[in-house]
């Protein structure tokens, strides 16, 4: 959907759209993508990407378009996460949005905007800047849900390069958990729940011993109990 058309909305009729939180690991800490907003009355302020769902798509497919508009990424984790309908959350008109949220491995990712906004940029989930609607309240929640799927799940993968070392992978779940984690019981834990294999390469870390490198069996979504 256009601006113009987008304008030309009856403010009265209540608008479908869809947000991304899009999520990556950079520099021991999770951050998400925001993007910096135009319009009034919040100019000036940040929210995830997202819009109105045009006609002849689904939510997901939405989703998925956000997602490849701002980060080239298509084949990531991308789950829906919540749909948020408060009356007052867009002081603009009545919005219902359904939020998805994305992990993204960032290294060597290159962000595009719109016209639509005046900025986009990485920011740690520690330290936002001031928030637009209700996305406040959405990263919390979002945050949360990421940290339980974690849990039960194998989507770090999504996070990470196709192949990894062991302490970087543990260094992923500890931004994410914001904790730290025993290396030891980490490394027996992960290993035994055959998630793994090992590539046979190794990388090393300039004056410090090389390490092997590994892969997972797969990049897709697995149940499985890993804390």
């Amino acid at each position: 959907m256009t601006r113009t058309e987008f304008a030309n909305l009856d403010p009265r009729i209540p608008v479908v759209a869809v947000d991304v939180a899009i999520f990556t690991v950079r520099g021991g800490e999770l951050k998400v993508l925001l993007v910096k907003v135009k319009k009034r009355p919040y100019a000036g302020l940040w929210a995830f990407p997202g819009g109105i769902i045009r006609s002849d798509e689904s939510l997901e497919q939405a989703a998925y378009r956000e997602l490849a508009e701002k980060t080239g990424w298509r084949n990531v984790y991308l789950e829906q996460l919540y749909t948020f309908g408060d009356v007052e959350r867009d002081r603009t008109r009545r919005a219902i949005s359904t939020v998805y949220f994305a992990l993204v491995n960032a290294e060597g990712l290159t962000l595009k905007t719109t016209e639509k906004y005046a900025g986009i940029e990485w920011f740690p989930v520690k330290k936002l800047p001031r928030l637009a609607y209700d996305h406040a309240g959405v990263i919390r929640y979002g945050v949360k849900r990421l940290r339980w799927k974690l849990e039960y799940s194998n989507v770090v993968w999504s996070l990470l390069p196709k192949t990894f070392t062991l302490t970087e992978l543990q260094s992923a779940y500890e931004a994410i958990l914001s904790k730290k984690l025993d290396k030891r019981n980490f490394r027996k834990k992960i290993l035994s729940l055959k998630l793994l294999a090992p590539t046979g390469k190794m990388k090393r870390w300039g004056a410090h011993r090389p390490a092997e490198l590994y892969r997972f069996k797969t990049r897709k979504p697995v149940i499985v109990k890993v804390l």
